[in-house]
């Protein structure tokens, strides 16, 4: 009898392929297998439920069997239609059981992706090597000149937040004391935060504010914060114009895609709660792609370890770039890229590396790290991030349900929209692994605050989200057919930007010009507290009052660090800072915290007419007034 000849090579592509494919139909079984009051998408019971041993056993078992089978008849064609239907299947299970219109809706997108991907099969073909377009100076011109408008537009919003008393202890009067205790001692110190003497970075790992320390010493006010936040994330305009360049895209095409950044509503409402670390992901990441693409091993290593040093998280945003990367190199059929295989690598394993550092620190020595967050993925009690993959390889209908949650629609609306929609359209499938941070970072917390244009969680996510919309568009040839895009980005992207954005910017510096002297009779009775005595103030008064080494908000003081201060400083309309000290259910905190003082012996410093009280301890030395 005539040996089986083998019909084709195995590629890794084949292989990643089956493990979908494999994993899919080990799901599926896995979820038929629960009682059907079990599969609920919104409560944590089905995953209980779920064996993670046994899908991964079928997984291979699957994926074993189909390797060998496909050694001797062409499988591709079957395994591409075999993902559209198991993935059919889990979601006519999934809707059954929790039906929204939404969850549909998403549903039948990635349905329609993955039927193209069955049709048209995998783009895999190299990159053609493009020769950038020499600019016009115009198209520079014009871009630096809406780029300094971008950057006075947000400063004028977040410094009008700081003048007219809009900017709380949380976060930015803890930032600002911050740097105070940065400038004065070099340590990243905050009483504040956590009600006593810490550094800040046992709550979030960010040494990069120290690149802000130097234009602080310069001009050290809460104010100059807000600036260099402005600055930081319009200087993202220059790696994003180096980008297109790359991709070649022409000088008029570089120029719009920097308006569509600027005019991008996530962007700038990143900045409306004050500053972050984050506001550094923006340039840094587009630095990282950029000396990706280019190769350049100092660029690409200098942005890595900056984007680390943003914040704990920051390593996810390297990891995934790091993982495309490897995708991309090894998904290629002729020639293995060994640098880019070894970038990738490098990337991954540093990246991994610090992450499990600064968060076992966090664990150990520091206030631990946040992931109540996704309480909605945590169905063993558990409080690891594991917890949450677990929950995504048991059933990634969970994760799909969370991500479009009603509150979410909204967000997905102003992020994706502005770009056309352009992240998803690509034949280029390891694309898809650069929306892990967008669908992580805000789609699948329940943190409220993660899916919110105006937080500053928008600026690492939609970093991948802009740059994904320019290689996708660079696939297009014709040069008017990219022009009609970006022009069409760029009206959607203003229409939404002056109806959403504009409204909320522009009312805190109107209004911090248009009550100026109600705001600056404010900020003379606050200065008459001396420099470095110690204060507890209530929440919109911590920032004016950052410069100094002990301060507390009056709201997350304990009742000893309260009466430990020469100064109380009380907001006498504010009446939600004063919950702790009511009684009765009533609203009498404020009653009761003044009786409180002045029973301890403070006594009326200052005031200004049904606006501030000032409270003095009896024992602070008369020259602390003078």
């Amino acid at each position: 009898m005539p040996a089986l000849r083998i019909k084709q090579k195995t590629h890794i592509s084949d292989l990643l392929r089956r493990i979908i494919l494999s994993w899919l139909v080990a799901v599926l079984i896995e979820y038929f297998i629960l009682p059907s009051d079990l599969r609920d998408l919104a409560k944590l019971d089905g995953l209980a439920q779920m064996s993670l041993v046994r899908i991964l056993g079928i997984t291979c078992s699957i994926a074993f069997a189909l390797t060998a089978v496909c050694f001797f008849v062409k499988t591709r064609i079957v395994e591409r239609w075999g993902i559209v239907v198991a993935f059919a299947l889990l979601t006519v299970t999934g809707l059954i059981a929790s039906f929204t219109w939404p969850f549909l809706a998403v549903c039948g997108v990635v349905l329609i992706l993955l039927i193209g991907f069955s049709i048209l099969g995998w783009d895999n073909s190299p990159l053609p090597r493009v020769e950038p377009p020499r600019a016009h100076k115009a198209y520079i011109w014009i871009t630096v000149g809406l780029s300094v408008i971008f950057f006075l537009f947000v400063s004028a919003w977040t410094v009008g937040r700081v003048y007219s008393f809009c900017s709380p202890t949380y976060d930015f009067g803890i930032f600002s004391q911050m740097f105070y205790h940065m400038k004065e001692s070099g340590l990243p110190m905050t009483t504040v935060e956590r009600d006593g003497l810490l550094s800040h970075f046992a709550v979030h790992v960010s040494p990069i504010y120290y690149l802000m320390l130097p234009f602080y010493w310069l001009a050290p006010t809460p104010a100059t914060l807000q600036v260099l936040q402005a600055a930081v994330i319009t200087s993202a305009v220059i790696p994003l114009w180096k980008i297109g360049k790359n991709h070649g895209l022409t000088g008029a095409q570089r120029m719009l895609v920097c308006v569509v950044l600027l005019l991008y509503p996530a962007f700038s409402g990143g900045t409306s709660y004050d500053i972050h670390e984050n506001c550094f992901l923006t340039p840094l990441i587009l630095w990282l792609l950029y000396g990706i693409e280019k190769k350049n091993w100092c660029l690409t290593a200098v942005a890595a370890v900056l984007t680390l040093m943003v914040k704990e998280d920051a390593a996810v945003y390297v990891a995934v770039i790091a993982l495309w990367l490897i995708v991309k190199t090894v998904l290629r059929y002729k020639k293995l890229d060994i640098y880019n295989l070894l970038t990738g690598v490098v990337l991954l394993s540093v990246s991994l590396g610090w992450f499990f550092l600064v968060t076992g620190y966090l664990a150990k020595s520091g206030d631990g790290v946040m992931t109540y967050r996704y309480d909605n993925f945590m169905y063993d009690g558990s409080s690891s991030l594991i917890t949450v993959i677990k929950s995504v390889i048991l059933n990634p209908m969970k994760a799909i349900y969370e991500c479009v949650d009603q509150e979410k629609l909204y967000f997905i609306a102003m992020t994706l929209l502005p770009l056309l929609g352009l992240p998803l359209l690509t034949r280029r499938y390891e694309r898809y692994i650069l929306l892990i941070p967008y669908i992580l970072v805000n789609l699948m917390s329940d943190y409220q605050y993660q899916h919110d244009i105006f937080f500053q969680y928008t600026f690492g996510s939609n970093t991948f989200l802009v740059y994904l919309t320019i290689v996708n568009l660079a696939d297009l040839k014709i040069n008017w057919q990219r022009l009609f895009v970006l022009i069409a980005a760029a009206i959607v992207s203003a229409v939404c930007f002056g109806i959403v954005v504009v409204p909320k910017a522009m009312g805190y510096p109107v209004q911090a010009i248009q009550y100026y002297d109600y705001y600056q009779g404010i900020r003379d009775t606050l200065d008459t507290i001396p420099d470095g005595a110690s204060v507890t103030a209530t929440t919109f008064y911590t920032t004016h009052l950052s410069q100094r080494d002990v301060l507390y908000d009056v709201r997350y003081s304990s009742q000893e660090h309260l009466l430990e201060t020469e100064y109380v400083v009380l907001n006498i309309s504010s009446t939600s800072d004063y919950k702790k000290y009511a009684t009765g259910g009533k609203e009498n905190g404020f009653e009761n915290l003044v009786k409180l003082l002045e029973k301890k012996g403070y006594t009326e410093y200052a005031s200004l007419e049904d606006v501030l009280v000032i409270y003095r301890k009896a024992d602070t030395p008369s020259s602390a007034g003078q």
